[in-house]
């Protein structure tokens, strides 16, 4: 018999200067969880989603910041849509993850 480990991460989203929806939420949620392929030793994450008074229309911006023991790793992504961002900043969340895995193993 297998026992099948179910950790989810928590995962603390903060909307600024505007009221995210649900289903934005949802999919913040499940992309952060995909993290723990990558690093199962993570501890939580705080994401904040911003809207850029600009007229540019790359003015949704995305900060990532998660905690692992004895660190913490940050990103900011800046895009057209919280999606696109979300996606982009958990794509580099992951390459680092794995780069601080592999940097473990070989120290022990």
């Amino acid at each position: 018999m297998t026992v099948l480990k179910l950790r989810l991460m928590k995962v603390n989203a903060q909307s600024v200067n505007f009221t995210a929806d649900g289903k934005l939420i949802d999919f913040v949620q499940k992309r952060m969880d995909k993290l723990e392929l990558f690093y199962d030793k993570v501890i939580e994450s705080d994401v904040y989603l911003k809207v850029e008074n600009t007229s540019a229309k790359e003015n949704k911006i995305v900060e990532i910041m998660v905690f692992v023991p004895r660190d913490k790793i940050m990103v900011k992504k800046q895009c057209k849509s919280f999606e696109e961002a979300v996606d982009s900043a958990c794509s580099s969340l992951e390459r680092q993850l794995v780069k601080k895995k592999e940097k473990l193993r070989a120290n022990a």
